[in-house]
């Protein structure tokens, strides 16, 4: 992962060489290898990629309006890599405004179960309707994931052969910049996209305290190693296992801690929601630049 996010240090003019140690820096903060090689991953450390990403693109923003930039994009605007920057920025917007809708529809999902439960009737209807649209979420964040697949696949596809040194460090730095924005949203999405299959009816029998305690504490200890996602996901598989159960004292624990996870998951969403509209302005901003710059 190191090497992926690496721009090479070669002598340049000095604002242009101002801005690739900027954005050098900003990728290097960037790198989350732990967080891509684990299956879960929380929203704070994706909020946290998402924010980066926009400080990154402040030195894209600068990079854009150096007269040295401009220039090399007009000159070889009819060129691949040219061809590269322009569809992945337009595609990149694409997935996040529909990620942007994703988020939406999952909090609202999220603030209607919460408010079923505050009720305390139908639990299993409404835990039974949260995961079905789960499960029509997750179809789109597949198309999302495979949209970002495809563009990863063709960085990097056209040849810098032939550039000058000036051109061929503004396309690597421009894929790099492009590779670390595909990473991160892929995160995001693959965050939303935990398994969502609805759980099988069927109670417990007579549950004991010591039982009662034991469920809580196993509980406690896997939120610790999954996401918000799927610690909501378990709590709920667990109070769904409750419909048959005549020990009110069990039934309100689980009541309880699927509260607790469903408020810590409207937290993590709506910090998502913030960190992808602050990335959503600069691939706005990025785009109009390019647009500027390339059109007569």
């Amino acid at each position: 992962m190191e090497s992926r996010y690496h721009v090479r240090s070669i002598s340049l003019p000095s604002r242009l060489h101002s801005c690739t140690v900027g954005i050098d820096e900003e990728l290097n903060k960037l790198k989350i290898s732990e967080a891509l090689s684990t299956s879960s991953y929380k929203a704070d450390t994706i909020r946290s990629g998402l924010f980066g990403l926009g400080e990154l693109y402040h030195y894209v923003d600068d990079l854009l309006r150096l007269p040295l930039t401009q220039r090399a994009l007009v000159q070889h605007q009819q060129e691949k890599w040219v061809g590269e920057v322009l569809d992945g920025s337009v595609r990149l917007l694409d997935i996040c405004g529909t990620t942007r809708d994703l988020l939406s529809q999952m909090k609202e999902r999220v603030r209607d179960l919460q408010s079923d439960l505050r009720r305390r009737g139908g639990k299993e209807i409404s835990i039974g309707a949260y995961f079905s649209a789960r499960k029509k979420v997750k179809k789109e964040i597949l198309k999302g994931l495979e949209a970002l697949k495809r563009m990863e696949s063709k960085l990097g596809f056209s040849s810098i052969l032939g550039l000058d040194q000036n051109q061929a460090v503004l396309a690597r730095l421009v894929r790099e910049i492009c590779s670390v924005t595909i990473s991160i949203l892929k995160l995001l999405l693959s965050f939303l996209s935990a398994p969502a299959s609805k759980p099988k009816s069927g109670g417990w029998s007579v549950v004991s305290k010591l039982m009662m305690q034991k469920v809580k504490v196993r509980c406690e200890e896997d939120e610790e190693k999954a996401n918000e996602v799927e610690s909501v996901d378990a709590a709920l598989r667990n109070l769904w296992k409750q419909t048959s159960s005549k020990d009110v004292d069990v039934e309100r624990v689980h009541i309880q801690m699927a509260q607790t996870r469903l408020e810590a998951l409207e937290v993590g969403i709506e910090c998502l929601e913030g960190g992808l509209e602050c990335m959503f302005r600069h691939l706005i901003q990025t785009r109009v630049s390019l647009l500027n710059i390339l059109t007569p």
